[in-house]
């Protein structure tokens, strides 16, 4: 593993069940245990399982500046999220290429949170915050243990009163196990889902808890690897996984449009002024690839980065391949020329194995997305 700058409270922990803790966005995170990942993976979908998900970077945004800051640098409209509301949000460089995506916390007047993987954005907001009235903190104490899948409400719920009602982008403050919390209704799953907040000398009582607790209703430990196949099927992309800074176009610098990715509705209505806005809608109809699942002929997952052809023409990649134990599924998420981005083309998946497959629409769990936003 790469040294590590970041540390997670729960090493111990996850060394214990077998990871060998992989460098994720500057910390050591469980990409794997000592068990079939399939076993979390139908843990998720039909109980809930708890992951450790801390390698996210968190920044505190606090002073009358910092909505400016934000409404600036990301798609939304910065105005419509309100104290205990959050929202998901992209942010583009200035040729009008996705950069990061994260989510956005209001947690008061003018105090904001922002969660964002290994893009750009924290150096998007110190950049932008410069010469204003914008504190801005990165904190590395605050962990964020992932409590995703059915049960998981009914598991708080013995715990942290009203959170039956707490909306979904919603997100509160709460006592938990004798501990300061802030609780999301977030989470990178498809499922109904919570992320708790902590300080990390409170991560390790939470984490033993709710898994001890927990074991009756089927809530299992779950590794960072399981979310590739929870969001294969629930169309989650991973910056930079699915974008071109993996798989370049030639003779072309890296950067996709939010048209490629699928990503327009995180602009908010009729809002222009952000960065890299003028050159986002003129790249609209000029999209050289669209993001789009497959459905394979097989019985087990493709290969990572495997090629997708329609004929003798080589037409997109693979980026995140899956199988499902619960749906006898091989699907994939792909990057494929706009053409060929039509549910039922015929195609095929060419690499170690070669498949038969067929264009399939996004997401291929839940496309209404009623669990996740489920009431009660």
């Amino acid at each position: 593993m790469a040294l590590s700058w970041r540390f997670s409270a729960l090493a111990d922990r996850h060394r214990a069940l077998g990871s060998a803790l992989e460098d994720w966005s500057g910390m050591g995170t469980a990409w794997t245990y000592a068990k079939d990942i399939q076993e979390e993976h139908t843990a998720i979908r039909t109980k809930a399982g708890l992951m450790d998900v801390s390698g996210l970077k968190k920044m505190h945004l606090v002073g009358p500046h910092a909505i400016a800051v934000l409404d600036w640098i990301t798609t939304r409209d910065m105005s419509k999220v309100t104290p205990g509301r959050s929202v998901y949000a992209c942010l583009l460089n200035e040729k009008g290429f996705f950069t990061d995506d994260c989510i956005i916390y209001r947690t008061g007047p003018n105090a904001w949170m922002l969660v964002h993987g290994s893009g750009s954005a924290h150096e998007e907001v110190v950049k932008a915050a410069m010469g204003r009235n914008c504190a801005v903190l990165f904190d590395d104490d605050l962990h964020d243990l992932s409590l995703q899948g059915p049960v998981a409400v009914d598991y708080l719920a013995r715990h942290v009163p009203g959170i039956r009602d707490l909306k979904y982008f919603h997100h509160m403050p709460a006592t938990l196990f004798g501990a300061p919390v802030t609780i999301s209704r977030t989470g990178y799953t498809g499922e109904r889902g919570y992320e708790i907040f902590c300080r990390g000398q409170d991560a390790p009582l939470i984490w033993d808890t709710i898994l001890s607790e927990g074991a009756e209703m089927g809530i299992v430990p779950c590794c960072f690897s399981v979310l590739d196949m929870l969001r294969v099927e629930s169309y989650l992309l991973f910056y930079p996984y699915d974008n071109s800074q993996m798989y370049p176009f030639a003779d072309e610098g890296p950067g996709d449009s939010l048209w490629e990715l699928g990503l327009t509705f995180t602009v908010s209505p009729g809002k222009t002024a952000f960065k890299g806005a003028e050159e986002h809608f003129r790249l609209k109809g000029k999209e050289r690839f669209r993001i789009f699942g497959l459905l394979l002929e097989a019985d087990h997952a493709c290969g990572l980065g495997d090629e997708v052809w329609a004929g003798d023409r080589r037409v997109g990649v693979v980026t995140c391949p899956s199988y499902s134990a619960i749906t006898g599924q091989s699907m994939a998420i792909a990057r494929l020329a706009p053409d060929c981005a039509v549910a039922g083309t015929p195609l095929t998946v060419k690499g170690a194995e070669t498949f038969a497959a067929k264009a399939h629409e996004l997401p291929f769990d839940d496309p209404k997305k009623l669990k996740r936003t489920a009431v009660g």
